[in-house]
């Protein structure tokens, strides 16, 4: 259980980070159901490369460090991958 909260962390601030981005990005958005969902998809992506380049965003612990961590990487994460997807989709619309 204890290895499942990080994710749980980042898959739910994914799911907010691209509701941010979407909000803050008009053009790129995809409806709150879209950013969401590339979100969390985003959040676990991000979370697990913080992971695999050693910065362990989700070490399993739960101190306030990898709590952080995984906020962090989840929302950046979720972000990043809907203004990409979001960029994406427009460019295919022209």
């Amino acid at each position: 259980m204890e290895n499942l909260i990080p994710l749980i962390i980042q898959l739910v601030s994914g799911a907010a980070g691209g509701n941010v981005a979407g909000a803050l990005m008009k053009k790129l958005s995809l409806g709150t159901m879209g950013n969401s969902l590339v979100g969390i998809l985003g959040g676990g992506i991000g979370g697990g490369l913080m992971n695999m380049l050693g910065m362990s965003a989700g070490s399993g612990g739960m101190d306030i460090g990898s709590i952080v961590g995984s906020v962090a990487s989840g929302g950046v994460g979720g972000g990043v991958l809907l203004a990409v997807i979001g960029a994406v989709k427009k460019m295919m619309g022209k």
